[in-house]
């Protein structure tokens, strides 16, 4: 995931120069590409990620497009005043790219896991919010993030996740869900790299005989109202899972959905870290069984 979204902007700093990347003294390696053949539009600040933020929104001001990337934790909570301040309040055109969400730095403990950015963000107005489940997903989110002229928080993260979908995907329209497959019973929405321990829950209830539909939300805000409601109607049950606290996050976002609605509606459940610090450390697998938003975990909340 990490890759592609490098790639894909390396092809359009080449169509653009008013493209900056700026980063937080990380990812010298990873950008060797980039600033190589950009050596002006690249800027590191150093470990001051506040500065970079701040630097970020000038430049975006003079008319210039710019992503910054750090660690997802040091691009979003540590400079949290600068990124609603600086950026949000002023409509600048940054992309704050934020890597390894989730709890993919399991070993380095709570300090590197981002587990409530996603709420953060998602309250700070003019904010849109991306969160790709794959590589494929990746690639469409930057692109469509580059394509408008507002801040961005694009969720990516660290390198090899496995595979959701099987092509690339073409002209991804921002707010949109992505169907992986339709059921009737039961509809498992997620977001973010987590969504591969969806896609295996999903495919487990159906062998079991439950007719699970799944869907990818490759932005979280604006969220896509119109496929919760569709299945929200269809189906008795919605799962959200997300690699983030369930408080103000993606499964607060599709339960607010659906208690703006009337009549007879589906029950949410939601699949997320449980408003709590995720102080235990361990490898990935590890710790998504021990949160309890792996496969095995997300079927038993559907089957009981």
């Amino acid at each position: 995931m990490r890759n592609a979204f490098v790639d894909t902007l390396c092809n359009l700093a080449a169509e653009d120069e008013k493209i900056f990347l700026l980063v937080g003294d990380m990812g010298f390696s990873l950008f060797d590409k980039f600033r190589e053949k950009n050596p002006e539009k690249f800027i590191n600040v150093g470990i001051a990620e506040q500065n970079m933020t701040a630097v970020a929104a000038g430049l975006a001001l003079e008319g210039n497009t710019v992503f910054t990337y750090s660690i997802a934790n040091f691009s979003s909570l540590r400079c949290l005043e600068q990124v609603r301040n600086c950026t949000a309040y002023h409509n600048a055109n940054v992309k704050i790219v934020a890597a390894g969400v989730g709890m993919v730095y399991g070993t380095l403990g709570c300090t590197h896991h981002a587990t409530e950015d996603l709420s953060v963000m998602r309250a700070i107005p003019n904010m849109i919010i991306f969160s790709p489940a794959d590589a494929y997903e990746s690639v469409a989110v930057t692109l469509a993030a580059y394509k408008i002229n507002k801040p961005c928080y694009l969720r990516i993260g660290k390198g090899r996740e496995p595979l959701i979908h099987q092509a690339e995907i073409k002209d991804y329209t921002i707010g949109k869900a992505i169907k992986i497959f339709d059921g009737d019973d039961c509809a498992i929405f997620s977001t973010g790299s987590i969504s591969y321990e969806a896609l295996k829950a999903a495919q487990n209830l159906n062998a079991a005989g439950i007719s699970t539909a799944l869907f990818t939300f490759p932005t979280v805000k604006p969220i896509d109202a119109e496929i919760i409601e569709k299945y929200s109607r269809r189906c008795k049950t919605i799962l959200t899972v997300e690699e983030n606290n369930i408080i103000g996050g993606f499964g607060a976002a599709v339960a607010e959905v659906v208690a703006g609605l009337s009549g007879e509606r589906a029950c949410v459940k939601r699949i997320g870290i449980n408003d709590e610090f995720t102080g235990v450390v361990g490898n990935l697998d590890y710790l998504k069984d021990y949160y309890k938003i792996s496969a095995e975990h997300i079927v038993r909340a559907v089957t009981g």
